[in-house]
């Protein structure tokens, strides 16, 4: 923290570093806005220079002086102290290199996180997440989209799968919700027509990947009166665009730590469907797995496809088959066989999945025994359906994996400030 008042500075932060060279010696100190240089000399400051050996690195220090011009210091300028407090000392030594030009591995960076996140590069991502949650909220509000907060204890899996988290609610057995899916469409079924969410989701998915995390931030939304998933496609373009433009007018500090560069996407983004991703996988060695989907290297290979065809970093995967749909997602009317369902793929990542819902009973109904799951079990999701539901679609993007690519960063941990995966439950 800083403040200048009547031509006084009062500087808090933590010192990164004290060279002493005889006569004259440096404090770097830093602060969540960066670096600042204080500057001691032996003869004009002698209580101080003499304290400087208590200056231990990663202590809270406390500098009340005046600013003077000095080019070579980091911001234009130095700080001449008049007084100097120390708040706290630091244990030595501290357990993670603070250098940015140290690479402590993933997992140390994390054991350590309150350390890690006082290094400028890493808290970066996080000023840059901030922007973009900011911007994904302001950009519903601006369309006149509800606010919601669905409860994540539920009674059934969203999904109708096993990769749920089970609790003990008091004599019953809950899960932790996969998706506020059931309770967005409840909001169109009451007429909200349109909401939003932003919120943590849980998987219990093995997976041991870059991609992957037990735990992350999703961003729902859902719309009434749609003509079809394109609507919801168009969107989430918009709100890609409000994205990268309070990004690039936010972050520019922190872009440049990363030596990003971002320009804004062109839209409508390029639409694919799996059927032509299939024949285009096939001439580079790769096609679509047995089920029909796409493997995470089918998505980064098509990334760079759509980046060179069209100069995209964002293209729509659309068709997906029936076979892999989830029992909600509406069929296409001239195509049984596959779905209005459609992924948003992001430099080669899928960072969102989207759908068209079935708002039919009958035909809800009839896909819930296609997909082999109890009806009895859903009863509570399909009885919004039963008294009339207007033609919806919404979509659930990943927060983290938005960051993570923007970023060119190599693992999702790195975008998640507590990531959660089978291996880690702490810090």
């Amino acid at each position: 923290m800083i403040k200048e008042e009547n031509g006084k500075i009062e500087l808090v932060g933590w010192a990164e570093n004290v060279r002493n060279l005889g006569g004259i010696a440096f404090i770097t100190v830093r602060d969540i806005n960066g670096k600042y240089q204080v500057t001691v000399l032996k003869d004009s400051n002698p209580e101080i220079f003499q304290r400087l050996s208590d200056v231990k690195a990663e202590s809270v220090i406390e500098i009340k002086g005046t600013e003077k011009k000095n080019e070579k210091a980091v911001n234009g300028y130095e700080i001449i102290p008049q007084e100097m407090n120390l708040l706290t000392i630091a244990e030595q030594p501290v357990p993670l290199n603070l250098s940015e030009k140290v690479q402590s591995s993933l997992d140390k960076e994390l054991d350590f996180r309150f350390l890690s996140l006082r290094k400028p590069k890493i808290a970066s991502a996080f000023k840059i997440q901030s922007t973009v949650s900011n911007a994904i909220v302001k950009f519903f509000e601006d369309s006149g989209f509800y606010q919601i907060h669905s409860s994540k204890i539920i009674s059934q899996a969203t999904e109708g799968g096993a990769n749920v988290f089970q609790v003990v609610y008091f004599d019953k057995t809950a899960f932790l919700a996969q998706s506020p899916q059931f309770y967005k469409q409840m909001m169109m079924a009451a007429g909200f027509e349109k909401v939003f969410e932003v919120g943590p989701v849980f998987r219990a998915e093995p997976h041991h990947t870059s991609r992957h995390l037990t735990e992350y931030t999703s961003v729902d939304f859902e719309m009434s009166f749609i003509n079809s998933h394109e609507d919801v496609m168009s969107v989430l373009e918009q709100m890609i665009l409000r994205i990268f433009k309070e990004v690039k007018s936010r972050n520019q500090k922190d872009l440049d730590l990363h030596g990003i560069k971002l320009e804004d996407p062109k839209v409508p983004f390029p639409r694919i469907t799996i059927k032509e991703a299939g024949a285009i996988l096939e001439k580079y060695g790769n096609k679509l797995k047995d089920d029909g989907d796409i493997d995470p290297e089918g998505e980064r290979i098509l990334g760079q496809y759509m980046k060179e065809k069209y100069g995209s970093d964002f293209f729509f995967l659309t068709e997906f088959p029936w076979s892999i749909a989830q029992f909600y997602h509406m069929k296409k009317e001239s195509d049984k066989a596959v779905t209005n369902r459609a992924d948003l793929i992001y430099k080669g990542l899928e960072i969102t999945t989207l759908a068209q819902r079935e708002h039919r009973y009958e035909v809800l109904i009839n896909q819930l025994g296609e997909k082999g799951l109890d009806k009895e079990k859903f009863g509570f999701y399909t009885d919004f359906f039963r008294y009339g539901v207007p033609p919806h679609g919404g979509a659930g993007t990943g927060l983290e994996r938005i960051v993570k690519q923007m970023l060119n960063l190599e693992n999702v941990a790195e975008a998640t400030l507590l990531p959660r995966t089978p291996e880690r439950l702490i810090p």
